[in-house]
């Protein structure tokens, strides 16, 4: 997949600003054109949503100055670039004054409104019925006198942006609105001031003051409505910045005192005590608690910690309390790159979007064309009064055609998708991840880390004769105890677990690539493969049998002989995740191939394929060869995710279509993948793809009654179908109607935090 230039890199850097004034598609595609035709400016990208543009440049031609300056010339407001933590409290106190200036100006709109469509009902109703209203809201003065204020102080924003875009010669949302109201309220205004001038030039003496004015307060009210819907589909960022505790307990020569949070270091020596939030991410050095990491791993069970154990900032400590170094501080923490994730991945842009803008550029001005030819037909050829006719046609279309709906139809599933992702542990690089993510065909899993625990464990012990498996496992772990094999570490763990203390080996010799030979309790134990049994001239008999039945299934057999004598096997495999068959089985039902790339020896792999039902396993796969098996199978037609968590499935993960980290893995895994599953758990790929497939069914429903909308609208305003049945919407109607269409699919995105990983897939 075809990515941008890191944030960072030698020739670009990127900047994130926030932008005031934007309303829809229209307006992003004028900011953008604006960016993109600056010298040094690589590329642009506006989320409308989030009310943010996100720019790529080069710091040797334009700086963030220039850029402001770019994008002031076209009429909008650019706030400073600022980091995380700055950026959402700035989104914050932006939404919030938003929201109140936008409450204002409805109510008082509303307030004057209301009496001049009071005014104008006896003239709607004549001759079919007498409804009484005050003499004095049908005095034309009056009407101009409530309209003005309507029209230039809370309808401003229209007019000022109706006014840049003819001066620009381009056109947005605001054209259409600002040229529609002001076109029907400066003919009022001739109207009432000069109607002798109207009548000596033979135009008709009447007002649209109340079209301008509903028309505003509609608009205003649509506006303010989607603001509040915004600002709760951007929650998931404020909510993971409200997991950080503002101060941290930091022991500091040799006393513990409370600093914030920005000032710790690494390093520092950090207490937790129950019921506190970790501050940082960290080591544990001493003490026992279970944690809580739910907000940021998506795991229900709290998780055991002791000394040496990681913890993540932001998590909560339950039970006892602990002391850890700070490991990660700053923007260097966990949750840090989450919400920088988060927020990068809601400021992108989905490929379907950018189809969007390419349409939206085009649609407004044949839009504006529309209007003026439907002016000028019924201006010549309308019923008595024309002009009258010809305005209500000209106003109603640019009203109708406003493209609020389109503008808004995927920034906001986009940021409510990867917001939900971000809650069940999915991280989701950008909205091109995400919606490839939802057409993906085939999911290729590494095998280690991946869908097994990623270290050796003990999964058999069999023991014979006088020996059982309890002394048998002491026996080995006692011999093991000075070797640091990963099969040694694993038999020595495993006693452990039991509750078996092992004893230390008076003599001990290792026998590189056989096994090991130690002297425990004063008996001889020899432990390793069935060469190493060979050369001790031991007889394996009856257990070469049982060794094979293990080696068939995957695990590695360990043979023990206490003097001279063959007492048993133990088997060492790399265990499979408890949810891998899970996994693989949800996978399956969503109609996706499954299958599994290794390194390991065809025997191993094959063995762990059958138990996890796979028919497709690609084993002793070198590691550079990882990502050509991934274009062999994009060749054969598949778009395919690539699963994994080694520094050697990076170019397998950067190769694929989608490529998915575990976020137990190594960073340089997660920096080549588009999603990173936090909890390292593979049933996380599921969530993924269910939650893609979710945000692109919601986007492509709101996209089709967007356009529908106006593919419908636009003729019966422009009165096409007034010669036969006599129908032309009122530009009133067409201002309700725009509003509503805005509003639900606002409302048909929200319904994605409803989002739930579902067991059954």
């Amino acid at each position: 997949m075809s990515r941008p230039a890191p944030a960072g890199a030698p020739d670009t850097r990127r900047v994130v600003l926030p932008v005031r004034g934007m309303e829809c598609a229209s307006c992003a595609a004028t900011i953008e054109g604006a960016l993109e035709a600056t010298r040094g400016i690589v590329g642009a990208s506006v989320n409308v949503g989030l009310g943010r543009v996100q720019v790529e440049y080069d710091p040797a031609l334009v700086d963030p100055d220039r850029i402001r300056a770019a994008v002031e010339a076209v009429g909008y407001e650019p706030g400073d670039a600022a980091g995380v933590a700055e950026a959402v409290d700035e989104e914050q106190a932006a939404r919030a004054a938003e929201v109140r200036t936008l409450t204002r100006k409805t109510l008082v709109a509303a307030v004057l409104s209301l009496p001049v469509v009071l005014g104008m009902v006896p003239e709607f109703f004549e001759g079919v019925v007498h409804l009484p209203v005050p003499a004095a809201l049908e005095n034309r003065f009056v009407a101009l006198g409530l309209a003005t204020p309507v029209q230039f102080w809370a309808g401003w924003t229209f007019v000022r942006g109706a006014w840049i875009g003819l001066a620009r010669r381009a056109a947005d949302m605001n054209t259409l609105i600002g040229v529609g109201t002001l076109a029907a309220y400066l003919y009022s205004a001739g109207a009432t001031l000069a109607p002798g001038l109207y009548q000596r030039l033979g135009i008709p003496v009447a007002v649209y003051y109340e079209v301008g004015v509903f028309i505003i307060t509609l608009v205003l009210l649509g506006r303010l409505l989607e603001a509040l819907a915004k600002g709760r589909a951007s929650a998931a960022i404020r909510r993971l910045m409200d997991l950080q505790p503002p101060l941290a307990r930091v022991v500091r020569d040799g006393s513990e005192s409370a600093v914030p949070v920005g000032e710790v270091e690494v390093g520092d020596v950090i207490v937790v005590r129950p019921g506190e939030k970790v501050a940082v991410d960290g080591e544990v050095l001493e003490g026992t608690s279970t944690v809580d990491e739910s907000m940021v791993t998506g795991e229900s069970m709290p998780v055991t910690k002791g000394p040496g154990d990681t913890v993540i900032g932001g998590t909560i400590n339950r039970t006892g309390a602990f002391r850890f170094r700070a490991a990660r501080v700053g923007r260097d923490t966990m949750l840090a790159q989450i919400i920088r994730l988060v927020e990068e991945a809601q400021g992108s842009k989905a490929p379907i979007q950018r189809a969007v803008d390419r349409v939206t550029a085009v649609f407004v001005p044949v839009v504006i064309w529309v209007a003026g030819s439907a002016f000028i037909v019924w201006l010549a050829y309308g019923p008595p009064p024309a002009v009258g006719f010809a305005l209500t046609a000209f106003v109603t279309v640019l009203i109708i055609a406003c493209p609020c709906a389109l503008g808004l139809a995927t920034p906001i599933s986009i940021m409510v998708g990867t917001g939900k992702g971000a809650e069940h542990g999915v991280l989701i690089r950008d909205a091109e991840a995400l919606e490839a993510a939802g057409r993906l065909t085939a999911v290729v899993f590494d095998k280690t880390g991946t869908l097994t625990e990623g270290e050796p464990a003990v999964t058999d012990v069999l023991a014979g004769g006088s020996t059982d498996e309890g002394r048998l496992l002491v026996l080995a772990a006692s011999a093991e105890r000075g070797s640091e094999h990963p099969l040694a570490e694993a038999i020595v763990r495993a006693a452990g677990e039991r509750g078996l203390r092992s004893a230390e080996p008076e003599a001990f010799e290792a026998l590189p690539g056989r096994g090991v030979r130690a002297t425990v309790e004063g008996r001889t134990v020899w432990l390793g493969n069935e060469r190493l049994m060979g050369e001790a001239g031991l007889e394996a008999g009856d257990w070469r049998d049982r060794a094979r039945e293990l080696a068939e299934a995957g695990k590695t057999p360990v043979y023990c002989a206490v003097d001279g004598q063959v007492v048993g096997l133990i088997a060492v495999a790399d265990p499979l995740k408890p949810a891998a068959r899970k996994t693989v089985d949800l996978l399956r039902r969503l109609g996706l191939e499954v299958m599994m790339l290794s390194g390991d020896n065809a025997r191993t792999a094959e063995a762990i394929g059958r138990q996890l039902g796979l028919a497709r396993v690609l084993a002793e796969v070198l590691p550079g060869d990882k990502a050509a098996e991934i274009r062999r199978l994009q060749a054969e037609g598949h778009r395919v995710a690539m699963v994994g968590d080694g520094i050697n499935d990076a170019p397998a993960l950067a190769q694929a279509d989608v490529g998915i980290a575990m976020g137990t893995g190594t960073d340089v895994a997660m920096e080549a993948a588009d999603v990173t599953l936090v909890r390292g758990d593979p049933v996380g790929v599921v969530t993924a793809v269910r939650l893609s497939r979710a945000t692109l069914r919601n986007i492509k429903q709101n996209l089709f009654w967007a356009f529908a909308y106006n593919t419908a609208g636009i003729p019966v305003a422009a009165g096409l179908l007034y010669p036969w049945t006599g129908l032309l919407l009122s530009p009133a109607i067409a201002a309700a109607a725009m509003a509503l269409s805005s509003i639900s699919v606002v409302l048909n995105a929200t319904r994605l935090r409803a989002f739930r990983p579902r067991a059954a897939g």
